[in-house]
Parts: structure tokens; sequence; C-alpha cells
């Protein structure tokens, strides 16, 4: 396997995790609002009107929940509201606002309006009352949020390992990049041949030698040390090679 086949392999699969964790997380966030939310698992009280609920201990959430006759474009404005909650026990119970955003489905609408806690699980006498008539089929709802709200976070801490991984094994295939041309170069320094050194010619040493020596007998013979006929016989001698 070459060195940057692991590298290679490592940045497919935490792209592949980003992309299918992105994609995970943006349709669990739709299934949670539309579909996970059971907003009215307890049951709903019509406005203004009253009702008994059994509800578990724990906190619960209360959702204004109506019908849109046209579409709406800035909102579900929720009205004021009266409301009166009653334990078992004769307690009231407290409402937290808490407002969210609109949800709708169709011409069903719904905004979580706050939470109430729930002291001791139990049937809960609920009144409610206010200026709705501008609302179809208001009613306020008790339930609670969707039992997969933990799975966005899940697999936004998987995007974000992805994310470093990806970081990671970039810079070590940069790194062993830089290490395999380190070694190529090393390489091609042990395969350079040696320099080939001149190998001294011994015909070019005895032909210079002639050269100097027949240079030697015409001076010789311009100064009239030798005549020409002994300056032929020793320039016969020296191309004859004696």
């Amino acid at each position: 396997m070459k060195s940057s086949t692991a590298p290679r392999i490592l940045t497919v699969v935490a792209v592949l995790t980003m992309i299918a964790a992105g994609i995970g997380f943006v349709v669990t966030l739709i299934l949670n609002a539309f579909v996970f939310d059971e907003y009215d698992a307890y049951g709903e009280v019509p406005i203004p009107g009253s009702s008994s609920l059994e509800l578990p201990a724990g906190e619960v959430t209360v959702t204004f929940h109506t019908v849109l006759v046209g579409a709406s474009g800035n909102g579900l404005p929720v009205p004021p509201l009266n409301y009166r909650m009653t334990g078992p026990d004769g307690a009231d119970l407290q409402l937290v606002e808490d407002y969210g955003g609109m949800t709708t489905v169709n011409n069903d609408a719904r905004v979580r309006i706050g939470y109430v806690h729930v002291p001791t699980a139990g049937t809960y006498d609920v009144k409610l009352d206010g200026n709705v008539s501008a609302y179809l089929n208001p009613s306020i709802a008790f339930g609670h949020g969707s039992n997969y709200g933990h799975l966005p976070w899940i697999l936004a801490a998987i995007f974000g390992f992805a994310v470093v991984d990806l970081i990671v094994v970039r810079v070590w295939a940069a790194r062993m990049r830089r290490r395999d041309m380190t070694q190529a170069e090393w390489a091609a320094d042990d395969n350079v041949p040696p320099p080939i050194r001149a190998v001294p010619s011994y015909a070019s040493s005895e032909d210079a030698i002639r050269v100097q020596t027949l240079e030697s007998l015409a001076r010789l013979r311009d100064s009239g040390a030798l005549t020409q006929d002994e300056y032929d016989a020793e320039k016969k001698r020296v191309l004859d090679g004696r």
C-alpha cells in the first residue's frame, strides 16, 4: 500500500461522515419539530373552557394551538390568557413563560408559550379564558417535546469530530508528501554517477614533445647552429619517432 493511500481513504471517510452528519442534523430537526414533537400528549383544553388532565410528574410543555384561516408570515401572536391549574392537593401550578417559534402543518399552527413543573403525577383541573375571538378553535395543549431531541446534538458532535479528523488527516498527508519528496531527492543524489576524470593521453604527450623538439630544431637552424641538411636529418628522425 502506498504511503498516500491511508490519508486518501481517511479523507474520503471524514468527508462522507460530515455529509451524512449534516444531512442527519437537518432531517432530525425537521422530524423533531413536525413528527416526533408530542405537544398534546396529555390533552388539550379549549379556550375558553375547562377540563381535567392526567399529568405526569416533571416538566410539561404548554402550547397555544389554533387553526389558521389564511397564511401568516408574521408568526402566531398569542392572545392574553387567564388560566388556573389546580392539582390534587389544591395547589396551583405556575406557568413559566418561554415562547418558542411557530410550527405549522397545513393550516394547523402552534407555538410554545412555556412550561409548568408538575410536583406529583395526578389529575389536574385546568380552566382557561381569554379574548380569542380572532382565532379558530383555539386551545392550550399539554405535552412534551420529542423523545429524540438529543439526536441533533449527537449528529452535531459527529460532524465536529469529522471536521477535526479531516484537518488532522490533511496535515498528516502534507507531512507524508514532504517526506516522500525528500526521500526521492536523496535517492536521486545517490544515483548520480561519479565524475569521470580525464585520463591523460600518452599519444597527445608524445605529439607535444615532437612539436617542441621541431621548434627547438628550427631555432637552432635559424641561429646557424645547424645547417639545412642537419636540420632536415634531425627533423626526419623526430617525425619517424626515433
